[in-house]
């Protein structure tokens, strides 16, 4: 499969989202553990969208989350193709 055709399927678009919004999920939850020891969101929240930073931070994990599904997703197309 060729990545022209790959990336026109809906289904890879369907993993990338699903596989971007999982590694969003778990890898900030895990960050917010590690700093602050208990699950404290607002806190976590508040800092890394203080001082005007709340559209630096909505980008950098929409992008963190795209590229990560992305190269999953990507991988995973290309591993059931050489399989077959």
């Amino acid at each position: 499969m060729k990545f022209k055709s790959m990336v026109s399927q809906r289904l890879f678009w369907k993993s990338v989202f699903w596989l971007g919004l999982s590694f969003l999920v778990l890898y900030n939850v895990i960050t917010i553990f590690f700093e602050y020891g208990e699950f404290a969101f607002l806190r976590f929240f508040e800092e890394r969208t203080a001082d005007g930073k709340l559209l630096r931070f909505v980008i950098g994990q929409l992008l963190a989350a795209f590229l990560y599904g992305f190269i999953l997703a990507f991988g995973q197309f290309r591993g059931k193709e050489k399989k077959d």
